[in-house]
């Protein structure tokens, strides 16, 4: 193994959660008059926190979401969680052999931390994944694809940038992982690979991730 420590992004890495949020959000955000396609939210919201909705609606149309948009949007999601969500395939058996080679690892979510927890929970990735795994744009200033997250993990981790090695979908995370100075591949499942520029690596299927980390 050729790193020190593996940061996983959560949502379309970990659990198979990016189709339900942002078909939600797309609705909700279309609910409130904003339009918005399934599309539209993947292209513009994809591995964001949710201070990104804010920002971009604001200085679109000059309008402020509703002061609950996140309680309320946070609720539609987990009740969907609860009926629907899955780990994404092949995830186990890396986070397994990681476990038995030894190799530290962790999550790095744009998402909250209810939001994590409930995933995992919702998926039985919880057993993998306990309070000191788990890290979220809320324990930083600023989100991807700002460093600071990525950066904030590894320094609690006790692991230098340069020896970490980021597992990401969203070209928001990409552009995070190289401003930390870290390796980063891009997983392509859900993410056209031309919109993953800058990864040390992409593949599509998670059983390839264990030989690319080796």
């Amino acid at each position: 193994m050729r790193y020190d420590l593996v940061i996983f992004d959560n949502d379309g890495v970990l659990v198979d959660s990016e189709p339900i949020s942002n078909r939600l959000l797309a609705a909700y955000l279309t609910e409130l008059g904003h339009p918005t396609s399934y599309e539209d939210s993947l292209r513009d919201y994809m591995g964001a926190a949710m201070h990104r909705v804010h920002d971009l609606i604001r200085e679109r149309t000059g309008e402020r979401l509703p002061e609950n948009f996140d309680d309320v949007f946070h609720g539609r999601v987990f009740a969907a969680f609860e009926r629907e969500l899955k780990p994404v395939d092949g995830v186990v058996g890396v986070l397994e052999k990681l476990a038995a080679d030894g190799v530290p690892y962790c999550v790095a979510s744009s998402g909250s931390h209810e939001r994590i927890r409930v995933g995992h929970r919702t998926t039985g990735l919880d057993r993998w994944f306990d309070d000191g795994r788990i890290f979220s744009s809320e324990d930083v200033g600023r989100g991807k694809p700002a460093p600071d997250l990525f950066l904030h993990a590894a320094e609690r981790m006790g692991v230098a940038p340069q020896r970490c090695v980021v597992v990401e979908d969203s070209p928001l995370g990409v552009q995070a992982a190289v401003a930390a100075g870290m390796d980063v591949y891009g997983f392509t499942a859900m993410t056209p690979a031309a919109k993953l520029a800058g990864t040390t690596g992409l593949f599509s299927d998670m059983q390839e991730l264990a030989g690319l980390l080796g």
